[in-house]
């Protein structure tokens, strides 16, 4: 069974009455809920925990890990980022959510800004399936809708996509790359963007399906660890050195 383990700072949902009628558990609750459903192994961590719950031991027993933050991205330890970048280049899946974009782990594996236009009007946001031959786009017909969401514009600094799932389109007008998957080393990343705090999209069944594929998706085979040493001999018999 696939294990994963879902991250979230937890703090607007503790201070902020709003958030708070909409997650009362907590964000990451709501989407540990979606993939128990599903049929994943889940675990939580918050930011407020010894190593943000993030030890060596519990990366090391998790297959892919799921990210949300927004308010305190400048709390995470240098240390855990250095961690969790060793695992995914080491074949651990990342889920990247909602304003996470702006999460340390994030903008070092993308070696960019990965800023964005954002406005918080609550508006209706149409997700469009653009790669249906993509196993993250499996059950999701043409797309889904939410009708209150937060908006993210482009220009989104990322590098381009290894592939885009999903593209969101705005009642403001505003289109955005809202499905993007990526490869570093031997792990598979994917950027999911729903998912503000004051909106129930962790909820929502076609976002929830969003993020069950792509945690199937990110613990997929990273193929054999390569071997790195200093080799002596010539790989095959006969090769002479020049």
């Amino acid at each position: 069974m696939t294990r994963v383990t879902v991250w979230a700072e937890y703090r607007q949902e503790r201070r902020d009455p709003p958030v708070a009628a909409v997650y009362p558990d907590g964000i990451h609750a709501a989407i540990a809920e979606g993939l128990r459903d599903a049929g994943f192994e889940v675990r939580t961590a918050t930011l407020d925990e010894p190593d943000h719950g993030l030890t060596d031991d519990v990366l090391a027993e998790t297959d892919v890990l799921t990210w949300w933050g927004h308010v305190a991205h400048a709390e995470v330890g240098d240390e855990i980022v250095e961690r969790i970048h060793r695992r995914v280049l080491d074949g651990m899946g990342l889920i990247v959510l909602h304003s996470g974009h702006h999460s340390k782990i994030f903008k070092r594996l993308m070696g960019t800004t990965c800023d964005l236009n954002w406005r918080e009007a609550g508006e209706r946001e149409r997700l469009w399936v653009v790669d249906p031959a993509h196993p993250i786009a499996e059950g999701l017909g043409p797309g889904f809708t939410l009708d209150a969401e937060e908006m993210y514009g482009e220009h989104f600094d990322v590098p381009a996509p290894d592939r885009l799932v999903l593209i969101s389109w705005f009642s403001g007008g505003e289109v955005f790359r809202s499905g993007c998957c990526y490869e570093r080393g031997r792990g598979r990343i994917f950027y999911f963007r729903p998912g503000h705090e004051t909106h129930p999209s962790y909820r929502h069944p076609g976002v929830r399906r969003v993020i069950a594929n792509a945690a199937t998706w990110a613990a997929g085979s990273s193929g054999d660890r390569p071997e790195r040493r200093h080799r002596p001999e010539p790989s095959e018999a006969g090769s002479t050195r020049r």
